[in-house]
């Protein structure tokens, strides 16, 4: 099957990200597994996880709701085990459309090498099954909100339901080998020991509707976590969207929920600091050894 591959400058594009919509419902994603995307503990970075589904999601999301578009209004990712081979596969699927809503769920899970959609699918199919050979990563939950396709900037041609059955990859123009993440989306570490941290608005890391990246917020959520509780590694998140950024930077702040001998759970907020600290985005973070 032809690949179709579309080039752009921005944080989503330096994960590599390749699609395909097997059906108006269905959606699988793939990434190669590199030390960008790599956790402390050798597997996947959640916030990286956050990103990939909210775009997974998204294809089926729109296929289906055309011709409005959509915002991310929250999202859960449960972890289940490591990744560390790759490539990191999502399947998402449309579980229901309503009038203001879109819900929609995801696995994630390890191909180990294989690359061919069909297997992908086949592997998908088999994923929750014990002892299958792409064991379950994580599972997801994720719900858009329904907005007029006007309240977007350009996306007039960006069509998921016109995509049904082709392969099309989101590639860097200027690919980050080497590079740390944290640092191409320009994360400023504030406050360690209160988890603030900040990321200044720039083309790099806004989205369609004009404001910051929701996978951007959750890799600052997962850092400012992580700040908070040196040692443990952040490897479940959820994440409720409540407004969007109006002038920046975005900045975290958080406080320890849970303490425990293997692992923690911290409260977050993302509040838009340059328009009086308006709250943007609520998260908890479950974090482990």
């Amino acid at each position: 099957m032809a690949e179709i591959e579309h080039k752009h400058n921005n944080f989503v594009a330096d994960l590599d990200l390749t699609s395909a919509l097997v059906n108006p419902q269905r959606c699988i994603m793939w990434a190669p597994f590199s030390d960008l995307i790599k956790a402390a503990n050798g597997s996947v970075r959640v916030g990286v996880l956050a990103t990939m589904i909210d775009v997974a999601c998204s294809d089926p999301a729109l296929a289906n709701c055309s011709p409005d578009w959509t915002a991310t209004q929250d999202l859960a990712v449960q972890a289940a085990q490591p990744l560390r081979e790759g490539p990191v596969v999502i399947d998402a699927r449309l579980v229901r459309i309503g009038k203001k809503t879109v819900v929609t769920s995801a696995r994630i899970f390890d191909a180990r090498g294989e690359t061919e959609l069909d297997r992908l699918c086949a592997l998908g199919d088999a994923v929750a099954d014990p002892g299958d050979p792409a064991p379950l990563g994580a599972d997801c939950v994720l719900t858009f909100a329904r907005i007029p396709r006007a309240a977007t900037r350009g996306v007039a041609d960006y069509n998921p339901g016109e995509w049904v059955g082709q392969v099309r990859r989101r590639s860097p123009l200027h690919p980050a080998t080497g590079e740390d993440l944290n640092r191409k989306i320009g994360i400023q570490v504030v406050a360690p020991a209160a988890g603030i941290v900040e990321v200044a608005s720039a083309p790099y890391v806004i989205n369609a509707i004009g404001t910051i990246n929701g996978g951007v917020q959750a890799i600052m959520l997962e850092t400012a976590a992580e700040l908070l509780r040196p040692g443990m590694v952040a490897t479940d998140i959820q994440i409720k969207y409540l407004s969007q950024m109006k002038a920046g930077p975005a900045r975290t702040r958080g406080r320890v929920l849970r303490d425990a001998p293997d692992h923690s759970v911290v409260a977050l907020e993302l509040v838009d600091a340059g328009n009086d600290n308006k709250l943007l985005t609520l998260a908890t973070v479950l974090l482990q050894k």
